[in-house]
């Protein structure tokens, strides 16, 4: 195994940059910081994000739930700080699933990449079904199935289902147009998300109704440790896609410098916000006992509070940066499965590969996420329970993900194959690369427990949370189940590759790995 590349000296070009690692300059770079930073803060949305789970944290951790917060936050800050360091010695589309790989081997690689490729599908669902959180609550005509408009309800889960696969078309419509498209579309929609989220966290906290003491209480819904358990879902949905100014390193501008300050920065800036959000929703709720901030969220807590004008004018917003996040994450797991393709490892790779000359996008990749992403909106019809089984499931597979890149990242350190005092290279501008320095092993190590242990407390399969009503034991293994399935199906494939001789050295060319001088060696798979 090889050390980590350092990285070509400054004034060197991006697309002689992308070269190094034997890949042609495909996708069009015309992606600046700002955009660099939006694709991240797009992903993560705190908008979308709290308005869809703040209702979950609240019903298990009571007030108290908000303390998850800052917690989730600096265990994602660390393993956002490891990924910052691979941004900048491999800028390349496929981030997780390309990290992974040059850090470990093919083999492990692929099957990081494999499951970032099926949990960013789910979480396109998920965004998708946000809608519903907030569009009935605008306007009762949004509501065209009838009925309770809840999503915990058949008819609020069915809705849900309908106006996500609306979304679908429209994102998936525009993730094949053009680059610039929708690279001004996300940065309209965060600029709109930032300015609407900072108005809310000022009116929240200009209407409180209690003290900050507060949050030091339950609410009668179980003991602290439970409470932080269950109440960190929220959170942990909310503060993961970072990696999305990764993922977008071949359509950005000086990536190397670019993506690893705005990986932390969108991660620091969203957490910040979605902190003030749930911590104001909290203090600002007409009632902490009607049972209404357990069932509708800060929607409640906005029309209550605000009233009804001011109320519906930021719900709207709330419904842009929706459609903006689910965009951006169908964008992400669109640059994924065209990294993967592209080293001939999936399924369809010669067509999944392919970039429009004429647009500079993989527009196959781009219908696969969106019908793939359609057909688990669906899954709304069987069950309002499946919008919680979709959602901690999307969760749980990008922490094993994440956990597949700082888990090899970790062995490599503690082998002394990355190794700080070594010069690092230099970006494009001829200024060092980012490192974490000294700091670089403790982080490391945390990072890696953190995000296994939130695995584990993620698809935990706790039957009062996944399966309330009794009777849908399914619900309550189901992401086990999905994530045992998602490996499964994996394996077959690379069995059934390998039976047929299709998986070779060379064929493998995501193993690839990067060192002075020979950046485009194979590794054995």
């Amino acid at each position: 195994m090889t050390p980590p590349a350092p990285a070509p000296p400054g004034d060197v070009s991006d697309g002689s940059s992308l070269a190094a690692f034997g890949y042609p300059q495909e996708l069009r770079r015309q992606m600046g910081r700002y955009a660099s930073f939006a694709a991240g803060f797009s992903f993560i949305s705190v908008l979308t994000t709290v308005f869809q789970f703040f209702s979950l944290g609240f019903s298990f951790g009571g007030p108290l739930f908000f303390w998850a917060w800052p917690v989730v936050l600096a265990g994602q800050l660390l393993v956002a700080a490891c990924f910052a360091e691979l941004a900048a010695r491999y800028p390349i589309s496929g981030a997780v699933y390309q990290w992974s790989t040059r850090l470990s081997s093919p083999a492990f690689g692929w099957f990081t990449g494999w499951i970032v490729v099926i949990g960013q599908m789910v979480v396109v669902a998920a965004a998708a079904l946000a809608l519903q959180v907030v569009m009935p609550a605008i306007w009762s005509g949004f509501q065209i199935v009838g009925g309770d408009p809840s999503p915990t309800t058949a008819t609020g889960a069915a809705n849900a289902a309908v106006l996500a696969v609306v979304l679908l078309v429209l994102t998936t419509v525009v993730n094949v147009l053009d680059n610039r498209v929708m690279s001004a579309l996300n940065r309209v929609g965060v600029t709109a998300e930032i300015i609407g989220a900072v108005l809310i966290v000022v009116l929240l906290f200009t209407h409180v109704e209690r003290g900050a003491g507060v949050t030091l209480e339950t609410g009668g819904r179980g003991g602290p440790i439970a409470a932080l358990l269950v109440g960190s879902f929220t959170a942990a949905y909310v503060l993961i896609g970072f990696d999305s100014a990764g993922e977008m390193s071949e359509e950005t501008h000086h990536p190397r410098r670019t993506a690893p300050r705005t990986i932390i920065s969108a991660l620091a800036a969203a957490g910040v916000l979605g902190g003030l959000l749930v911590l104001g929703g909290v203090l600002a709720a007409p009632s902490l006992s009607d049972g209404r901030l357990a069932t509708e969220g800060l929607s409640y807590v906005l029309t209550s509070s605000l009233g009804d004008g001011v109320g519906k004018a930021l719900l709207a917003d709330v419904a842009v940066a929706i459609a903006v996040a689910t965009l951006a994450i169908q964008t992400a797991g669109t640059r994924m499965l065209f990294s993967m393709a592209r080293d001939g490892v999936l399924p369809c790779s010669s067509w999944l590969a392919k970039v429009s000359p004429r647009t500079g996008m993989p527009f196959g990749p781009a219908l696969v996420v969106g019908v793939a992403a359609a057909a688990l909106a669906l899954l709304n019809f069987a069950s309002p329970e499946a919008f919680l089984a979709v959602g901690t499931t999307c969760i749980a597979m990008l922490y094993l993900a994440y956990a597949g890149v700082t888990g090899p990242m970790l062995v490599r350190r503690l082998r002394g194959e990355w190794d700080w005092r070594r010069p690092g290279g230099s970006d494009e501008t001829g200024r060092p690369l980012f490192s974490l320095g000294r700091w670089g092993l403790p982080v490391n190590v945390f990072a890696l427990v953190y995000g296994l242990f939130m695995t584990v407390n993620l698809a935990w399969p706790r039957a009062e949370v996944y399966d309330p009503a009794g009777g849908h034991w399914y619900f309550q293994w189901f992401t086990v189940l999905f994530v045992g399935a998602t490996v499964a199906m994996g394996a077959a494939y690379r069995w059934s590759r390998r039976r047929r001789g299709a998986v070779s050295q060379t064929a493998d060319r995501g193993g690839q790995d990067a060192r002075p001088g020979a950046e485009a060696e194979v590794v054995q798979a």
